[in-house]
This record gives C-alpha cells, sequence and structure tokens, in this order.
C-alpha cells in the first residue's frame, strides 16, 4: 500500500463540503502566514481545494510572485482554476495533482509552503511534513493549519452534536485521519526535523444568525449525504437512520436563537 492510500479523505467533495470551503480567505483561514509574504515569493499550496485561499496568496505575492496550488482531487482542481481565472489570476498561479507524502517537485523549489486543513486527513502528517520541507528553500517557511474536533464547543447543549462529534471522530480515525490534528502539529513539526517552530491558535466562531443558518445546515448536508456519510455507514459506525437523527440534531441546533459555535485550529510557522 503506498502513502497516499493510507487515509481515506474523509469529507470528500460533496457540495456541502465546497460550501464551507468556498468560504475560506486568508484573512480568515491563513492570517498567521500573511506577515511571512512578500511580493515576488514563489509559494506552494498543498491542498488547494476550491481555491479561494490560493486566490488571496497569489495576491499577496503579486506582481511578480507565483503559487503552484496542488490538490489530490482532480475535478477540485478544475474549480479551483475556473475560480482563480475569475479572480484575474490565473497567469499567477499553476494547478497539478499531487500526493503531499511524495512531492513532485524539486528540492528548494518554494519560498513558502503552505497547508490548510490537510495534515489531519494525511495517512502520514510527519512525513507530509518532511516533504513539505523538502521542496521549501532554506531559510523559508512552512505552515500548516488544522482543526481540533475534541475542542469544537457550542451552545446550547444539544445531545445529537455530543453524538455528533464523538461519530465524526471514530469515522476520520477508521479512515487513517487524526481529527484532533490541531493540538499536535507542534510535535509533528519537531519529529519531521523542524528546530525553529513557532506554534499559534486561532478560531472560526460562528454566532450571527446567517452564520449558524449556514453552518448548521451544511453539517446537516454532510452528515447525510456527503463521502462522509457513506463512509460512516459502509464503515459499521452508524445507520442511515442514526445520520439523519444527527441531521436533524444539527437544524434543531440551528434554530436556537443565541447558537453559538466555536471550532479551534492549531496552526505552525516552521523555518526550513
Amino acid at each position: 500500500m503506498s502513502a497516499k492510500e493510507t487515509a481515506v479523505y474523509t469529507h470528500g467533495h460533496h457540495e456541502s463540503v465546497l460550501r464551507s470551503h468556498r468560504w475560506r480567505t486568508a484573512a480568515n483561514s491563513a492570517a498567521y502566514l500573511i506577515g511571512e509574504l512578500r511580493p515576488g515569493m514563489s509559494v506552494l499550496d498543498v491542498g488547494c481545494g476550491p481555491g479561494t485561499i490560493t486566490a488571496d496568496l497569489a495576491e499577496l505575492v503579486a506582481p511578480c510572485g507565483r503559487v503552484t496550488a496542488v490538490d489530490a482531487a482532480q475535478d477540485v482542481l478544475e474549480q479551483a482554476a475556473e475560480y482563480v481565472e475569475e479572480r484575474g489570476l490565473a497567469g499567477a498561479v499553476t494547478f497539478a495533482a499531487a500526493d503531499v507524502h511524495a512531492l513532485d517537485f524539486p528540492d528548494d523549489s518554494f519560498d513558502a509552503v503552505h497547508a490548510h486543513q490537510v495534515l489531519q486527513h494525511v495517512g502520514d502528517p510527519v512525513q507530509a511534513l518532511r516533504e513539505m520541507r523538502r521542496v521549501c528553500r532554506p531559510g523559508g517557511i512552512v505552515a500548516a493549519r488544522d482543526a481540533d474536533y475534541a475542542a469544537m464547543t457550542w451552545y446550547p447543549a444539544e445531545p445529537g452534536l455530543d453524538g455528533w462529534q464523538d461519530l465524526y471522530r471514530r469515522v476520520a480515525r477508521a479512515n487513517g485521519g487524526e481529527p484532533d490534528a490541531g493540538r499536535r502539529l507542534l510535535s509533528w513539526a519537531k519529529a519531521a526535523g523542524f528546530t525553529e517552530v513557532s506554534s499559534s491558535a486561532t478560531a472560526w466562531c460562528y454566532a450571527t444568525p446567517e452564520e449558524i443558518a449556514w453552518w448548521s445546515s451544511l453539517w446537516a448536508d454532510r452528515t447525510t449525504a456527503s463521502a462522509y456519510a457513506s463512509l460512516a455507514t459502509g464503515g459499521g459506525h452508524a445507520t442511515a437512520a442514526e445520520l439523519s437523527a444527527v441531521a436533524e440534531a444539527w437544524h434543531r441546533w440551528g434554530t436556537a436563537p443565541d447558537a453559538w459555535f466555536s471550532v479551534l485550529n492549531g496552526e505552525i510557522l516552521a523555518r526550513a
């Protein structure tokens, strides 16, 4: 079994998943990295998804910088390329399919290497970080940010969401990933050989009626219609009826007038 086959991307690329991914920007998802970027730099964006952060990174290293965006899924790369073109940045970004465990780039190829919500889904995050370090020039920066599912918290209490949290973590681990990756990034970076690492944490917070409706709806849909749903039932972790009950809990929680949800994210900036 090759490295890229040791983990399955738990979420898949259902519309409910991309609905949340398209919300992400450099400002709300990579602020810890922005201060390290300069015009003219070359950046590798690992696991670029639909390209919203990618496009922002391209603007940050403009006018003469370049971004190479890679993802394991060809269909989402095509969506990212369309989005980047819509932003008028097609000439600043190149796309390629890649496995982060074995990147197809020479040593010292990039000034910065970025991965957002990637290491929680890979079979060997330490090897992934070694590869990210290998393709980063000496003195360059490797940046990674991942959520920590066990640290997610919400109000008001909803037993169905407690069940969702437990179920998601079980499914993700059965797929070879680590859903509580945020707290492990520093440890993984040290194991990968980095000696100069700064670690931080920031949170997404959803609290307005619009944010709560968006967040609860996309998770309800993801619970019953995405690749995660198929993996949960196919792996014997839940029945379709149990997933429907979880989705109903998301909808029920989302109607609370004082609903609030926070996602803790761990972050690292590691000097190559």
